[in-house]
């Protein structure tokens, strides 16, 4: 399908890499793995024509079909699922020349062509569009808003589903995952088993690439090397080869030593026996992920505080957001050695609970109660954009203490790769990965008892995930994390609270369960372009437009019906409890009655549409 042979590349006076070969076979899922800087997106800018090898054959069949995952949309007024719907060439030409047609009342040509529509899977367009946001976040009012009313994330998702929607033999995705929370994650992994072309995948994520790659090349030393199997498998084969290494041995054994003890640390104090079995496994697989990394440029240690609380922050009854609550009682402490990890879809509340916690954002209601010795570490999503451009990596440590000589600081850099001069020039020189670890550097250093961290690992390459795995074992605070990275959380996590429905609640489960969980109750299909059908036997005739909106109609209610289901079950949970039934909550309870009466009605004009649109599917 694809053929590279002995390609050399220069970026200026360096030297990317020289001699890499690989060749791409028809449904072959590919994982390129390799360190910041290694060439990884410049061989798919080779593959797009947008780089020309300095040496070497790089051999692409005229008739491929390729589809990529632009980085960039500029904001128009173009509605988002028109955005979507125009990644298929080839349903755009047929609509285009059924204008034309139409305009020159030329009707013996309209005819055939709405036959090639209906071969192409046409009518159904919009509702594969439709669908295809819905698995990557978006909801139904949001595939009528222009492209300019989304934030730039949000506007590489429509990139990212107008990539899918793209009649294609060869997908190229760049970290495709950079911008989606785990419920996307989670069901962008389904799409690519089901995908029935070749997949090229950069991705810093592992348990990604385990999902669904089933070969890796991996760049490094200015070489490729190929390996089969996911990225476990390949992780197991570099562990093999580094215990050869007598050079390695010794550092290997201590990294072995240190998990173990973590892990015998974990069984001792853990209480939930369906949370400890998972988490023990995960732990001991990391026995087995340490050792492939002692070749890692990162290691470092979160220093501890010198004065702690307990408990460190509550809160009480509080309902959070801005104007408008987005989570309503929450009740929450913390204490000295708890691993939160939060769960929930895009926009559940997790970054408003989080900026609550940390004081950012101010309470609607409720009572925020700070230990006195509570000192919080915040690293938000956007936390690259607080650093100061124009100075160095070494003054933003100096800036947060002046008593710190310069040697320390140094030592301190060098855990996240800054060595030598690189610690004295501005960082406005420094990539997105390396500003990443400046930032994770500034937070650990001040040494926080409370770490509240939202996507820390964006930017950052696998090495260097691991290094914060392991950092995170050893801290000895309170850490609460929101993360895609399911090896992150797997890792450093001991429970799970769940955000949604406009509350915070705990989640009895590990991450096999909530993905299972999200899979199961998932109303978006897993859809793809539809492959060209060599059948000469005609489709049946049908409105596939309207076949499609009663079943988008019934998915809809019946996500509605659980939300409402749900919130039912909390309020009659609520008036179980006896002592609402005294005279001074008398308020309290009617305003609970009326909820009830209220939910009750709107589930039964649901249930009764549901089950009149039932009667028309069927």
């Amino acid at each position: 399908m694809l053929s590279l042979t002995n390609i050399a590349l220069r970026r200026g006076s360096s030297l990317l890499f020289d001699g890499v070969s690989f060749t791409i076979f028809q449904r072959q899922k590919l994982g390129l793995i390799g360190a910041n800087g290694a060439g990884k997106t410049s061989i798919f800018k080779m593959i797009l024509g947008e780089l020309d090898a300095d040496q070497g054959e790089l051999d692409i069949p005229a008739n491929l079909r390729m589809a990529h995952l632009a980085q960039e949309v500029l904001a128009s007024d173009e509605l988002a699922v028109d955005y979507v719907l125009g990644g298929d060439n080839e349903l755009q030409q047929i609509l285009a020349d059924i204008k034309a047609a139409q305009e020159r009342e030329d009707y013996d040509k309209i005819a055939p062509l709405h036959e090639a529509l209906d071969n192409i899977d046409g009518y159904t367009a919009r509702a594969r569009a439709e669908q295809l946001m819905a698995g990557l976040g978006f909801d139904a009012a949001e595939t009528s808003k222009p492209l300019a009313a989304f934030s730039g994330g949000w506007r590489i998702r429509l990139n990212l589903a107008r990539c899918l929607m793209t009649r294609s033999d060869l997908l190229l995705l760049d970290e495709p995952t950079n911008h989606l929370d785990l419920d996307a994650i989670l069901w962008l992994a389904n799409w690519i088993k089901l995908y029935q072309g070749a997949i090229i995948l950069i991705s810093h994520d592992r348990e990604f690439l385990d999902d669904t790659v089933t070969s890796i090349a991996y760049l490094h030393g200015q070489r490729i090397e190929l390996f089969t199997g996911n990225y476990s498998q390949f992780e197991q084969v570099k562990v093999a080869r580094l215990a050869e290494q007598q050079s390695q041995y010794v550092k290997q054994q201590d990294e072995i030593k240190h998990m173990q003890d973590f892990v015998r640390r974990f069984r001792a104090k853990a209480t939930k026996a369906r949370q400890a079995q998972s988490r023990v496994k995960a732990l001991e697989r990391m026995e087995l992920i340490a050792p492939a990394h002692v070749d890692s440029p990162f290691e470092f240690t979160i220093p501890e505080s010198e004065k702690t609380s307990n408990p460190l922050l509550t809160l009480n009854d509080c309902d959070l957001g801005y104007q408008t609550p987005i989570l309503v009682n929450v009740r929450l402490n913390l204490h000295p050695g708890d691993r939160i990890g939060l769960l929930g879809h895009n926009g559940a509340g997790k970054s408003t609970l989080i900026k609550s916690i940390s004081g950012e954002l101010a309470l609607i209601s409720g009572r925020r109660t700070a230990g006195a010795h509570l000192k919080i570490g915040y690293f938000s999503q956007h936390q690259i954009d607080d650093l100061d451009l124009s100075i160095s990596a070494l003054t933003h440590l100096t800036r947060l203490d002046a008593r710190v000589s310069e040697q320390h600081a140094r030592d301190f850099l060098g855990g996240f790769d800054f060595h030598g001069d690189k610690v004295k020039i501005p960082i406005d020189t420094f990539s997105g990965g390396e500003k990443a670890r400046l930032a994770l550097a500034t937070i650990t250093f001040r040494r926080p008892n409370l770490l509240l961290m939202d996507e820390p690992t964006n930017h950052l390459d696998i090495d260097m995930r691991q290094a914060l795995t392991v950092a995170l074992q050893d801290f000895a605070g309170a850490i609460v994390l929101i993360s895609h990275d399911r090896h992150l959380l797997a890792n450093t996590v001991d429970s799970f609270l769940l955000v949604g429905n406009g509350g915070v609640e705990p989640f009895d489960g590990d991450l096999d369960d909530y993905r299972n969980r999200l899979l199961n109750v998932s109303k978006a299909v897993i859809v793809e372009p539809k492959k060209e059908n060599c059948s000469t036997k005609k489709p049946e005739k049908r409105n596939f437009r309207a076949a499609q909106q009663l079943n988008t109609r019934l998915k809809t209610l019946e996500s509605r019906l659980e939300r409402l289901q749900r919130k039912l079950s909390e309020v009659e949970n609520t008036l179980g409890e006896p002592g609402l039934y005294a005279e001074s909550r008398a308020g309290e309870l009617q305003g609970l009655l009326r909820e009830q009466i209220n939910l009750k009605d709107q589930i039964r004009e649901l249930e009764d549409e549901w089950l009149e649109l039932g009667e028309q599917v069927s």
